[in-house]
């Protein structure tokens, strides 16, 4: 299959390792330079260039904030039956784009960073494909994600953007909190060692890829919510009640277990 990818990020040049030995790949980026380590791939430069190249699956791999930007940019070099396809973290807007493009869609959400994941190793880590999105397109993500063990889910639009708040911007807010609050230590115990390998590792991520999963609009209410148990969890410190203590650990071990 002919795929063309747009942006020479950290996710555009995986894309392009992950499936240039079994497809025809290029990559377009404007800045020739971020092509400069792309190999086994086309490197495009110019808008008419992917005309030539004609993509059966243009896939998205630039930042949030300017993913519908760039579509619009390459739509009149696409071919009409080119299908479209994201890999956005955040899906808010998409679908009533994809809906007035007159293209074919499909839209996904590869559950990991290239910087923070083992890439070699990708088992225990997932993916989420839209319940909306074109079949043929699914089919194709579905089988590329298979070949690389990752676990596949397929969640609507709204319902992609809901789970990704509680799965991603509860521990995100909580690292960053962690952070926020460091003081390092001379003599650090375990517990405290685990959540810095942890805050080192999400703050290795771009600040745009952190940004867009704090600013889903289902965050808000995750975060709000932290908020209110640690103000109970303050208020059990304060009082130093015991019997609420247990009560408060006892409703925590539960919520992991489940």
């Amino acid at each position: 299959m002919k795929i063309c990818i747009l942006g020479a990020g950290k996710m555009g040049t995986w894309l392009t390792d992950a499936l240039c030995l079994e497809h025809e790949v290029a990559i377009f980026d404007h800045d020739i330079s971020r092509l400069r380590y792309v190999f086994n791939t086309q490197r495009l430069t110019k808008l008419e260039e992917i005309t030539e190249f004609a993509p059966e699956i243009l896939i998205n791999a630039v930042s949030l904030k300017h993913t519908l930007e760039a579509f619009k940019e390459v739509l009149p070099y696409l071919p009409q039956d080119c299908i479209l396809s994201d890999i956005a973290s955040v899906k808010t807007g998409f679908q009533d784009f994809y809906e007035t493009s007159g293209y074919r869609y499909v839209s996904t959400h590869p559950m990991f960073g290239p910087t923070f994941a083992n890439l070699k190793d990708l088992s225990m880590h997932h993916a989420i494909i839209i319940t909306q999105s074109d079949h043929l397109g699914k089919a194709f993500f579905k089988d590329f994600y298979a070949s690389l063990g990752l676990n596949i889910h397929e969640y609507s639009f709204d319902d992609h953007d809901e789970t990704i708040a509680y799965s991603l911007s509860i521990p995100f807010s909580s690292s960053l909190v962690f952070a926020a609050c460091m003081k390092h230590q001379k003599a650090p115990g375990t517990t405290f060692n685990k959540h810095m390998n942890i805050a080192k590792g999400l703050l290795s991520e771009e600040d745009h890829l952190l940004t867009e999963i704090l600013f889903n609009p289902f965050t808000y209410q995750q975060v709000e919510n932290i908020r209110f148990q640690l103000k109970h969890l303050l208020g059990l410190i304060d009082n130093k009640d015991s019997e609420g203590m247990q009560e408060f650990l006892k409703m925590v071990r539960a919520n992991i277990e489940e």
